[in-house]
């Protein structure tokens, strides 16, 4: 089955059930209130700073090369090992070797997004090492043997019921409905983990230039205990994270806590610009930082696609999408979700088998006028349709049937007897019931005959 066959098969399934639907539009609703609250509370001109957050990143897309130079001296200079990953295996070959030169059977790790793109979890599970989610919403989600929901909310989709029972078969937990009785059950499964884990991964929320340095925002407090505890501490980060100066995080930490969760700001919010120094009495003896480029570059060198890479995974668009409310994460079946999964999946992997992703919009424009960082989505999803488009083109029943269609469109009389022929033949030749579905039997008379009819009927009537 091909992945759109498949996209529109699950999707099928998913929208006409109820249960599903009313837990996520639970969760959206609770969202759209907390974020409108917050932002306007929090900023006196909204439009402005989206405008403000934009140009800082088209002024980063602008400098970028010299900016992850710059970010790779600064941070090296503490200490920290910058290793480069052209594509997701080069990422994969640059872990698996430090695991094995750490010896590595214990790996805690903080959510990431990037992480999920490179398949992380898999590599080190297929190596026979331990990889344990610290993220209450990656550990639900790992402990079902799911892939996340949401960029932001991993288990958006799964009830306090559905975590009760899932904690008590996987944790030994005793029953609770009480979300705060969840966490803490959590929080106790992870305390020793954080100790005895030989490596902490995390990924960044941004990457700063001229302090060379990383930068995390969370609410759990989970990726600064996996980042200090272990003595190695491993960093993937998509190349696009940069900013050009720490005072940049003054904008961007508000307006991605604004937009991701509703919140004036974060719970906890660190800056880590290498391993532990000599003056330092804690944090780890040794710090990688893998910059994954994983089709960013390419996107880099297309005008118009190179928008994208604004993106600061605030997960705002995917909260806006009626698709998304109606589909779900599942069904994208990829690692990023929602509008800007289907503007940046098909360049970051390819145009041919996930283009279907660019057609999953009704091209409303809500996931645009939400995004903090003005990033032109349904453009794009457009943008992304014409490329598809034009890669369809080299093909040559693509072409001859383009140009079929061109043909009887071009002149009404060709295209009702056009009309009338598919319908004869679907007389003689019955279509089968797969086809049906998608294409049905055409009626007896198109509209404009019926419109002739009425019109004829009416002066007939004129006294």
């Amino acid at each position: 089955m091909s992945r759109n066959a498949e996209f529109l098969r699950q999707s099928a399934v998913i929208a006409v059930d109820e249960v599903h639907r009313g837990k996520l539009d639970k969760a959206m609703r609770n969202y759209r209130v907390a974020v409108n609250r917050m932002v306007d509370q929090q900023f006196t001109d909204w439009e402005a700073l989206r405008q403000q957050a934009a140009a800082v990143k088209d002024h980063v897309l602008g400098h970028w090369p010299e900016m992850l130079e710059q970010f790779e001296q600064k941070i090296t200079e503490r200490g920290a090992i910058v290793l480069w990953a052209e594509d997701a295996e080069e990422a994969r070959e640059h872990i698996k070797r430090i695991m094995s030169r750490h010896e590595a059977r214990l790996v805690v790790k903080s959510k990431s997004m990037v992480t999920e793109e490179i398949e992380l979890n898999e590599l080190l599970e297929s190596s026979g090492i331990q990889v344990i989610e610290s993220d209450l919403g990656e550990l639900i989600v790992q402990l079902c043997g799911e892939k996340p929901y949401h960029i932001v909310t991993p288990a958006m989709h799964k009830s306090k019921e559905e975590i009760s029972v899932l904690f008590q078969q996987k944790l030994g937990t005793p029953p609770t409905d009480d979300a705060a009785e969840l966490t803490m059950a959590a929080r106790a499964h992870l305390r020793q983990v954080y100790v005895t884990a030989d490596v902490g991964i995390t990924g960044a929320n941004f990457l700063l230039a001229d302090e060379g340095a990383i930068a995390v925002t969370e609410n759990e407090g989970n990726a600064r205990l996996t980042m200090g505890c272990p003595k190695v501490h491993v960093v993937v980060a998509g190349m696009e994270k940069m900013l050009p100066r720490m005072a940049d995080l003054a904008l961007f930490w508000p307006i991605l806590a604004s937009s991701g969760t509703g919140q004036q700001l974060t719970s906890y919010n660190s800056i880590v610009r290498g391993p532990r120094q000599a003056n330092e009495s804690d944090g780890p003896e040794t710090m990688y930082v893998i910059l994954l480029d994983n089709g960013r570059s390419h996107m880099y060198s297309d005008p118009r696609a190179s928008e994208a890479l604004r993106c600061i995974r605030c997960g705002a668009c995917l909260n806006a999408c009626p698709v998304f409310k109606t589909v779900g994460g599942h069904t994208y079946k990829t690692t990023y979700q929602g509008p800007i999964g289907s503007v940046i999946t098909p360049h970051l992997r390819n145009m041919k088998d996930w283009q279907h992703l660019s057609h999953a919009s009704t091209l409303c424009g809500a996931c645009t006028s939400v995004c903090p960082v003005a990033i032109d989505l349904h453009g794009l999803l457009l943008e992304n349709r014409r490329q598809a488009t034009q890669e369809q083109a080299d093909d040559a029943f693509w072409r001859f049937a383009m140009r079929g269609w061109s043909f009887g469109m071009r002149c009404r009389w060709r295209m009702e007897w056009g009309r009338r022929l598919y319908r004869w033949l679907g007389w003689l030749m019955p279509i089968p019931q797969a086809i049906r579905r998608s294409v049905p039997r055409l009626p007896a008379k198109s509209f404009a005959e019926q419109w002739r009819s009425k019109e004829k009927s009416s002066s007939g009537d004129t006294p």
